[in-house]
């Protein structure tokens, strides 16, 4: 058997909340590419908000600018991954739209 390799196009945005000089939080969206579907799917990873800026909303919009984002860029899906221990960031993501759907497998290098 021989595995052939093969770049597939791919790109990633990071959006940035600012207040005047400081950075308040970051969201990043990968829009990637597979031979299944026409359309690329999103993913999204890296939400953050400066722990001082919490509760003031700014998760909300930075996720709200991902979707846009996904939206802009014709994704059919877009997918996250989140701690268990998130219930917090589970609940703003599912009032945001998302909705659990299977369960992340992975391996630290």
């Amino acid at each position: 058997m021989e595995i052939i390799e093969k770049d597939v196009a791919g790109f990633g945005i990071r959006y940035s909340a600012h207040s005047e000089s400081d950075e308040m939080g970051h969201a990043f969206l990968y829009v990637l590419r597979n031979e299944l579907h026409e359309e690329p799917f999103g993913f999204m990873e890296d939400v953050w908000v400066e722990e001082r800026f919490r509760g003031q909303g700014v998760g909300s919009a930075l996720v709200r600018k991902v979707i846009e984002g996904a939206q802009e860029h014709n994704c059919y899906k877009l997918v996250c991954a989140s701690k268990f221990s998130e219930e917090r960031v589970h609940a703003l993501y599912e009032r945001l739209g998302f909705f659990k759907n299977g369960f992340e497998l992975r391996i630290d290098f």
